[in-house]
């Protein structure tokens, strides 16, 4: 009997131990045991980030995190086609602000990241970026901030000297310091060296929209360019009728081939990551390109949100590696290693930061002009139809700029088409 009585224990603390280690499995495997997890994580563009997942997985031995690079346009369509089949998507995506209210208008599909403390480190992003991916009456936060893209005037120091005009940057600044200055502006490099004072007229509109608190829609969805939109399209087309603004499309070659000849003098509306754009079209013009404010203030060209969908069995641990990856010190990290330009406002103070220099944009602090451009950008609701109006506006102005249109005609062809497509919706 006692001998039965023993091997009856040795088989119960087998059984005990046994059913203990699967029940740590299970819960490891469900992100709450404290075991391996694996964070799947899907990101577009030159970010860098593996370095800094390298990092995280050393001080974290418990997660493993699959990165999965893409194309923009690919990562974009393939989550919005995970997300609304409810299956494929990965623990963790990168959005773009372009689409991010195509997207909320998903937020079912994604975990509202204040349940997990996002509350506790908004303050460490700039508001306006911080509410992009927000929802209107605050409840729903859909994703931490990474980079930005504020702007500033980008000007070949060549051509503006021989107009006569200053070359240092803050003096510069100073005599262009309004949209009408700006206008008198360019009757001077006309006169004085015949070009155009730029060759985009989607840039310069651009530049103009993007300081107006609203833009194509309100918080309604409501279509609203009849007010400031149309005011910027009219100062836009007259300077392109009188000659003022070119007629190059963006990122085609002919606009490319402009950068390296010094086709024009201004490029206003010119986000951080466009110094990488210029540099690669015209290598050989360090030292003739600079940086100097817009006239007005500032606006923002994109930058992205890291979000967490709902079919991530691992959402904890998603959002504590992504608070972590944008925190300061870590955006700060990606800003040296790849350029991309901070949401955080405590990196602006950095000593570092604020040293960084261009040689090819004549050796200027370009960290610290776009970092008081950040700061001065609005925020503004961009609305899940953005796209749309945007496309048609633009090929209103190139039409006007490249067939000599008419701009009124134009414009209401381009509200009617936009009116068409948003009924559709």
């Amino acid at each position: 009997m006692k001998k039965l009585l023993s091997m009856f224990l040795v088989a119960l603390m087998i059984f005990t131990v046994a059913a203990c280690s699967n029940n740590e499995n299970a819960s490891s495997e469900e992100g709450g045991g404290g075991g391996q997890v694996t964070l799947n994580f899907w990101v577009f563009g030159s970010t860098g980030y593996q370095k800094l997942i390298d990092e995280y997985q050393k001080e974290n031995p418990n997660v493993k995190i699959k990165l999965t690079e893409g194309e923009m346009t690919d990562i974009h369509n393939n989550l919005f086609t995970s997300v609304s089949s409810g299956s494929g998507a990965p623990d963790i995506s990168m959005i773009e602000v372009s689409v991010m209210e195509k997207f909320k208008d998903a937020s079912d599909r994604f975990y509202n990241l204040q349940e997990y403390g996002s509350d506790d480190v908004a303050g460490n992003f700039l508001e306006w970026k911080w509410k992009q991916a927000q929802a209107v009456d605050g409840s729903f936060q859909m994703g931490l901030p990474t980079d930005i893209g504020p702007t500033a005037m980008f000007y070949r120091s060549d051509v503006v000297e021989a107009a006569g005009l200053p070359t240092d940057s803050d003096e510069l600044a100073a005599a262009i310091d309004s949209w009408d200055a700006f206008y008198e502006t360019a009757k001077t490099v006309k006169e004085k060296t015949g070009k155009p004072i730029s060759d985009s007229p989607e840039l310069v509109f651009n530049a103009i929209r993007d300081q107006q608190e609203q833009q194509y829609f309100n918080e309604k969805d409501e279509l609203i360019i009849e007010d400031t939109v149309k005011k910027s399209y009219d100062f836009t087309t007259k300077m392109i009728k009188e000659g003022y603004i070119g007629q190059n499309v963006l990122w085609t070659p002919e606009w490319g081939s402009a950068m390296a000849a010094g086709s024009y003098a201004f490029m206003p509306g010119a986000p951080a990551w466009m110094m990488g754009v210029v540099k690669g079209n015209a290598p050989d013009a360090g030292g003739k390109w600079a940086v100097t404010a817009i006239p007005e203030g500032a606006g923002n060209w994109g930058g992205s949100f890291l979000t967490i969908p709902k079919e991530s069995k691992h959402p904890q641990e998603a959002f504590d590696f992504i608070s972590w990856l944008t925190s300061p010190d870590n955006q700060l990290k990606s800003f040296l290693d790849m350029g991309l330009f901070p949401s955080t406002p405590d990196v602006y103070e950095n000593e570092e930061f604020l040293a960084t220099t261009d040689e090819y944009f004549s050796g200027q602090e370009t960290a610290k002009i776009f970092a008081e451009a950040a700061k001065s950008v609005k925020p503004i609701y961009m609305g899940k139809n953005y796209a749309i109006v945007n496309s048609e506006l633009v090929t209103a102005l190139t039409n006007v700029a490249t067939a000599k249109a008419d701009p009124e005609k134009e414009w209401k062809a381009a509200v009617k088409r936009i009116e068409q497509q948003l009924g559709r919706q």
